[in-house]
């Protein structure tokens, strides 16, 4: 196999960073491509200092990813320890099947309260329990 046909098996990587912007009184880190261990390590310093802020709610918006492994579950689990010890609360945006059946399969649901748009996991779900 020459190398210019080696290009239709070539995985796209996504070059647009994460993109963080406030909402409401949380903050969104919005995800592209893949998150796999190259995302990790491209990422991690921009969830660490945004997770470490003054922000009760962070939302990890998933809605643009093609694909995650166990490196971008970790990446998620790791924002999650950051925002909770610090008394916040994390949530993600997602709606792609098999990213809520990894979350399911490895019983991240209930941690990482995946929600199906901004506006939905923007709401407490305390307030939900009390109503």
């Amino acid at each position: 196999m020459r190398q210019d046909e080696l290009k239709a098996y070539a995985r796209e990587e996504s070059d647009q960073p994460p993109r963080v912007y406030g909402l409401d009184d949380a903050i969104v880190i919005e995800l592209h491509g893949e998150v796999d261990l190259v995302a990790y390590q491209r990422s991690v310093s921009l969830v660490d200092a945004v997770t470490a802020g003054p922000e009760p709610v962070v939302i990890i918006d998933l809605s643009q990813i093609t694909f995650i492994d166990c490196s971008g579950l970790s990446l998620l689990m790791r924002a999650h320890r950051r925002v909770t010890t610090r008394g916040g609360r994390l949530c993600i945006v997602c709606t792609h099947p098999l990213t809520l059946r990894m979350l399911r399969v490895t019983q991240l649901t209930a941690a990482l309260s995946p929600a199906p748009t901004l506006s939905a996991a923007l709401l407490d779900p305390t307030d939900e329990e009390t109503s």
